[in-house]
């Protein structure tokens, strides 16, 4: 078996207060984030290699080659293949797309993909069938999905994946709190999902972490991350 913390954020495009967003993100000691909302105009490589660099990580894969989603890793985190993908465009919708990568964490090999889900409930329903097709056609036993779903855990969408998949969430002891908005969260549309093999050892937003604060949170952007820690099978 072998630890591996994920985080998931919607970041806004790094439009808010980049410093305290990377002060969270180190707090958080992540191996892997799924990261919603990567810049994706003038200059966003720069923009994301410099979150990743500030939060002692890498860039991995996405930002405006997938419509938003991106994944930055630990450099203990050895990628085998990355592939960004856009999502069939719906008229008059913004573009969506997924991150996806399969890693190699100790001896654990692991499928990850980050997405940022419709607004619209019948685009996102499909999305979320989208989301368990690509991991089951990644070729790995074990995967991990997180991101933005647009969606409450009794949504459609929501249902849709947790119902193939752990939602890690409703899985751990440390979940309950809400993730949108910053200023009075009220809503979880935020999650980390892992295949059914992967054993939560915990998962929710992580509010008690050395070197996190309120102020460093609501600063950040407009949501708040989900962190899960998971014991991913060798074999």
């Amino acid at each position: 078996m072998a630890l591996v913390r994920v985080l998931s954020y919607n970041i806004r495009s790094m439009r808010d207060d980049t410093d305290a967003l990377s002060r969270v993100i180190s707090a958080c000691a992540p191996d892997l984030v799924l990261i919603q909302e990567a810049p994706r105009f003038f200059r966003w490589r720069k923009k994301l290699a410099r979150l990743a660099a500030s939060s002692g990580l890498v860039t991995l894969t996405g930002g405006a080659t997938s419509a938003g989603p991106a994944i930055v890793c630990s450099l203990r985190t050895t990628v085998e293949r990355a592939e960004d993908v856009l999502l069939p465009l719906t008229p008059g919708e913004h573009r969506r797309g997924f991150a996806t990568a399969v890693v190699r964490l100790g001896d654990a090999r692991l499928g990850v993909l980050s997405c940022h889900l419709s607004l619209q409930k019948d685009e996102r329903y499909d999305q979320a069938g989208m989301v368990l097709d690509r991991l089951a056609g990644m070729g790995v036993d074990h995967a991990v999905a997180g991101g933005d779903l647009n969606d409450r855990p009794t949504g459609r969408a929501f249902t849709r994946l947790a119902t193939d998949l752990q939602d890690c969430w409703a899985t751990s002891p440390t979940g309950g709190e809400h993730t949108w908005t910053r200023t009075e969260p009220h809503r979880r549309i935020d999650a980390i999902f892992a295949t059914k093999g992967i054993e939560v050892l915990g998962c929710g937003v992580p509010l008690d972490l050395p070197g996190i604060t309120e102020k460093d949170l609501r600063a950040a952007t407009d949501h708040l991350p989900v962190l899960a820690t998971l014991d991913i099978p060798t074999r």
